[in-house]
């Protein structure tokens, strides 16, 4: 009576298994199917169109950085050049002047555990605050480079400030109006008259 039992139990879990297979094998060819009828792109094929233009954007963008580290390292002297400076000080000041100071002190750590100057952070912070207004916050672009412009000469001054300055008189030979004006200058306000 046992093995009746058993080889019933069994013929049961044998018929269950093999209902399980096949209807797990019918639902992965259906999804399958209606997989490749969808328009949607397989992963695979949107990867391959995209990847000789983000391999190109990549080169050129890993060029550009390489360029600037050896740029810092041939206009500054001493530790504020070597680039691991320059990649985490230029990192310290971009978040400062977007006010995540939590992640800046964490930077500045590590910034400081590799024996950079402090004072460069500063220097380049108070230059970047100079340009404060030529700074879009929409274009990260025009960011990143003020920051490594500043980097590079924590003493650069906007230029709005350079074009206020005296210019020097012009030489002989040379008219005021043939030279062009450098930005505009604001309209006078008009004087009142003197009442008769």
């Amino acid at each position: 009576m046992r093995q009746r039992v058993f080889e019933s139990r069994n013929a049961v879990l044998r018929q269950f298994a093999a209902t399980l297979a096949v209807s797990c094998f019918l639902v992965l060819a259906g999804l399958a199917g209606a997989s490749a009828q969808s328009g949607t792109p397989t992963p695979d094929q949107g990867k391959a169109a995209a990847q000789p233009a983000d391999a190109a954007k990549d080169a050129a963008q890993n060029q550009r950085r390489t360029d600037e580290f050896a740029e810092a390292a041939q206009v500054i002297n001493g530790p504020a050049g070597n680039p691991e400076c320059v990649w985490l000080g230029r990192r310290v000041v971009r978040l400062m002047w977007r006010d995540d100071l939590d992640t800046a002190f964490r930077h500045l750590d590590l910034y400081d555990r590799f024996g950079c100057p402090g004072g460069h952070i500063q220097a380049a912070f108070r230059c970047l605050t100079r340009f404060g207004g030529q700074i879009d916050p929409k274009v990260a672009e025009t960011l990143d480079s003020r920051v490594h412009a500043c980097w590079i000469n924590p003493a650069a001054q906007p230029q709005q400030a350079a074009a206020s300055a005296p210019q020097p008189a012009p030489a002989s030979g040379n008219s005021p109006a043939a030279q062009p004006a450098a930005s505009p200058s604001p309209a006078a306000s008009p004087t009142p008259a003197p009442q008769k």
